[in-house]
């Protein structure tokens, strides 16, 4: 299925992938719960959670919907999260932003370059609240001549950790509720239990003693966020979002919905069991990891293939990652002048949120996935603000400047939020948890936290033409108006963006659904 050919492109030699990817129902018991799920697989009978790693620089990825339940979303869209998808804002795969969805029994080729970046990412669904039903994955782009390739040894399959929140009930289920859920459990690499549940296994990760390993963890959550750890062993973070990162060693890092961390762990404990911990926020069923809720193992070679009974280590032992300690490892600094307001054009955006309407807002406008896509609108010569849809959700940016956003948690009850831009990396030069600015070498990643009453400000340069979504990634907060479109440099999006003609073909086709296939 998969089969690959070389050709040269900047940095990359670029592996060309033509891979099949089918989305399907399937019932899964990952906890010891039996419920049904939309998955993603290489046959629609291999459709697992999480989804098939997928890998490479050159992607042609054929998406194949054969999605039957009624009681979910039937149709889907893959986003790519993390690549800036540049002269592919189409393959971007937001549904009504960059795409019409791909309906039941059609197909659509996601066909792109990653020709200048490596590191860990991740996809899933971008329609409504689909990916809370399992339609998650990982994706890795290696990087052959990685600047800290020396500080270890081992990094493929087996060291990707997944962290994901877990519910028994379906997406459209907690979406019609209105309330911010709890999960059932949490699932590391697919596998997980749930308090009161059966003692389900639970996910092993292997190493051999005085061995160094990159793990790759990537929180692909629907609405929590983890606190990660492994008993008595340090982590030296090398990599955030998919930028090289300078080391920095902790033992317990705070990950956000959609968030990325490279970490490298020495393996030189003594031969035993050690508890993966990743203890949710809220909920959970158990806020502890009684009978090994919220965790996973990590065994050494030569260890007893049983549960770990060592310990958790004492708070004053912690030591605990802050964003503002991370910084890029290469060409750090902020564009712009080191000033706050020292920008070529400066957005304020202030969250809110409506009880009587239950919906979240940005300056006062919940945003309304528009009918007609934004590119699409684009496309059809629509260039500016006013004439673009959803009316005050679409912000239009000049090309190559460089642009500063304030974000303000406001009234926007169930904080903090984590908001994810596609299409680049920012600049955190102001975090959730400081009044400081860093101007000198913030952190650079695509997802951040922006706290209830708090300020945070990132920094970007308008470099990658297209409408792109920023958003809140906790996906019910999504789905209920938390987004805005920023549409860099509409004048030139047609040239620099050319669609194929099975895009155009999307939207007609959607369209033409009954309202009994509609969610």
């Amino acid at each position: 299925m998969r089969f690959s050919t070389l050709r040269v492109s900047g940095r990359y030699e670029l592996e060309e992938h033509h891979d099949q990817l089918y989305i399907a129902n399937k019932i899964i018991v990952p906890d010891g719960f039996y419920r049904s799920t939309v998955l993603a697989g290489e046959t629609p009978q291999d459709a697992s959670f999480p989804g098939p790693l997928i890998t490479g620089q050159r992607f042609l990825i054929n998406v194949t919907d054969v999605l039957t339940d009624p009681a979910m979303i039937r149709s889907t869209s893959i986003h790519w999260h993390g690549l800036f998808q540049k002269t592919t804002n189409y393959a971007d795969g937001v549904a009504f932003v960059s795409q019409c969805p791909i309906t039941a029994n059609h197909s659509f080729l996601y066909d792109f370059d990653v020709p200048d970046q490596a590191g860990t990412f991740w996809y899933h669904s971008h329609l409504s609240v689909q990916y809370g039903d399992g339609l998650r994955g990982p994706l890795v782009i290696y990087d052959p001549e990685d600047p800290q390739q020396d500080l270890y040894d081992v990094d493929d399959e087996s060291t990707i950790i997944t962290i994901a929140d877990w519910f028994h009930l379906t997406s459209l289920q907690l979406l019609a509720a209105l309330v911010i859920p709890s999960a059932d459990a949490t699932l590391i690499n697919g596998k997980g239990r749930y308090a009161g549940g059966p003692p389900t296994p639970l996910a092993v990760i292997q190493v051999e003693h005085g061995k160094r390993y990159r793990f790759r963890i990537i929180e692909m959550t629907f609405n929590n966020f983890h606190g990660f750890s492994i008993d008595n062993h340090n982590l030296t973070i090398i990599e955030v979002d998919g930028i090289n990162t300078e080391p920095h060693t902790v033992n317990f890092i705070g990950i956000h919905p959609a968030q990325r961390y490279s970490v490298v762990l020495h393996a030189d404990q003594v031969i035993s069991n050690y508890r993966i911990r990743a203890l949710a926020n809220t909920g959970v069923g158990a806020h502890n990891f009684t009978n090994g809720v919220n965790s996973a193992i990590l065994r050494y070679v030569g260890a007893p293939e049983e549960d770990p009974t060592i310990s958790q280590p004492a708070p004053s032992e912690v030591v605990m990652l802050r964003e503002g300690d991370l910084h890029p490892l290469e060409n750090p600094g902020a564009p712009g002048v080191p000033y706050p307001g020292g920008a070529d054009m400066v957005l304020n955006f202030t969250l809110g949120f409506d009880p009587d309407t239950v919906r979240f807002s940005i300056n006062g406008v919940a945003f309304e996935p528009p009918t007609v896509p934004v590119l699409l609108q684009i496309l059809s010569r629509a260039q500016h603000a006013q004439d673009l849809l959803p009316q005050g959700g679409v912000y239009t940016l000049p090309p190559n400047k460089v642009i500063e956003i304030n974000f303000f948690g406001g009234d926007a009850l169930a904080g903090p939020h984590r908001f994810h831009l596609h299409g680049h990396a920012f600049d955190v030069v102001r975090t959730s948890d400081s009044p400081e600015y860093n101007f000198k070498n913030p952190a650079r990643r695509d997802t951040t936290l922006v706290a209830q009453s708090n300020q945070t400000t990132i920094r970007l340069v308008t470099d990658n033409v297209g409408p792109w979504f920023l958003h809140c990634h906790i996906d019910l907060h999504l789905d209920l108006g938390l987004a805005v479109v920023l549409a860099g440099d509409t004048r030139d999006t047609a040239s620099d963006d050319p669609v194929p003609a099975e895009w155009e073909a999307l939207c007609p086709i959607y369209n033409n659904l009954s309202p009994s296939q509609l969610p």
